[in-house]
């Protein structure tokens, strides 16, 4: 996911894509232990997508914040 995408979510839909990719991820890293996936890369993906989703989270607190 882009960060392009991730702008336009509004902040509902953040938070859940957030619980999805890390749920997904946990999923993932279980089954890599058990059998070695044949594109590992995928994991560090999810793991970057759910740090621009939390990143873009924090903004957009603060920005509220700063609102206020």
């Amino acid at each position: 996911m882009k960060q392009e995408e991730i702008n336009k979510l509004s902040d509902k839909d953040v938070q859940t894509n957030i619980s999805n990719l890390s749920e997904k991820l946990m999923k993932t890293k279980l089954a890599h232990g058990v059998s070695p996936m044949e594109n590992p890369i995928q994991i560090r993906g999810m793991r970057r997508t759910i740090a621009r989703l939390k990143t873009e989270l924090t903004k957009r607190e603060a920005a509220a914040t700063a609102k206020a």
